[in-house]
């Protein structure tokens, strides 16, 4: 699972990275709970609104090629098909935060965006918990991150979708995503946790967000090992527990063996 991870990539630089265009300003309703987000953000959590790239047509000029667009969407995904709440806002609802790649297609929350609205949710790493025997027959609960070792941009294959509330069509539709997950591979990331985000090489970007086509199945497939021989797994202080905690300090080193914190 992927249920809290990092980001300080800026938006702006990031656009101009990928040669996208930068739509974060973009005015959205605010759902219910979430949390507006700014970078950088070491402890991002389900409902907050997070950073995604999708390749989509200018609504103007629908015969133009598409292009990269970076978007703020509320992570959780919420179908199209979800009954109004609150005004304006969809009912409340399990946040689908994570979805498994190799059931997206034939889940009735996911299978509309597998083929046609699928994205990219870019993280510096993202946590874990594994239980850990802390002496005298006792247990913990160690959060662990994995991250690139050189430091780099992570991109994690995820799913959209637009609501709207019929109610208020004036309003501006609620984007929200998912991030799938698949069977982690790779030693390291193994003994962690049995799942992980769905890492989505740079090579495949171009079928995987293709709005016009549907994504060859082999990209929902568990990835090689080699795509992430560059990510490393390190324990880091338990203040990530708490959503209410955000900070560099996050990402404190942590010895292992003596479980006391120690510099970046």
């Amino acid at each position: 699972m992927c249920g809290r991870y990092a980001t300080t990539v800026d938006p702006g630089r990031l656009a101009a990275e990928l040669d996208a265009i930068d739509e974060t300003d973009v005015p959205e309703p605010a759902a219910a709970g979430a949390d507006a987000v700014s970078a950088p953000d070491y402890n991002v959590a389900p409902t907050n609104q997070v950073l995604t790239v999708v390749e989509r047509h200018d609504r103007d000029h629908p015969g133009d090629d598409p292009r990269l667009r970076l978007r703020r969407m509320r992570w959780g995904l919420v179908p199209s098909w979800t009954k109004p709440g609150e005004p304006g806002l969809p009912a409340k609802g399990k946040p689908l935060f994570n979805a498994r790649a190799d059931k997206a297609a034939t889940t009735a929350s996911f299978r509309d965006a597998v083929k046609k609205r699928r994205c990219l949710v870019p993280m510096d790493g993202w946590y874990e918990w594994l239980t850990e025997p802390a002496g005298a027959g006792k247990t913990v609960k160690q959060p662990y991150y994995m991250s690139d070792a050189d430091g780099g941009t992570l991109f994690m294959a995820g799913l959209w979708s637009v609501w709207r509330d019929p109610a208020t069509p004036d309003r501006p539709p609620l984007l929200s995503c998912t991030i799938l997950t698949t069977d982690a591979v790779g030693e390291e990331l193994t003994r962690i946790h049995d799942r992980m985000p769905l890492p989505m090489p740079r090579e495949h970007w171009s079928a995987w967000l293709d709005p016009d086509h549907p994504a060859p199945a082999s990209l929902l497939a568990t990835p090689d090992p080699a795509v992430v021989s560059s990510i490393v797994a390190r324990p880091v202080p338990t203040l990530v527990n708490s959503v209410r905690n955000n900070g560099p300090e996050l990402l404190g080193r942590v010895d292992e063996q003596s479980g006391q914190l120690g510099l970046l």
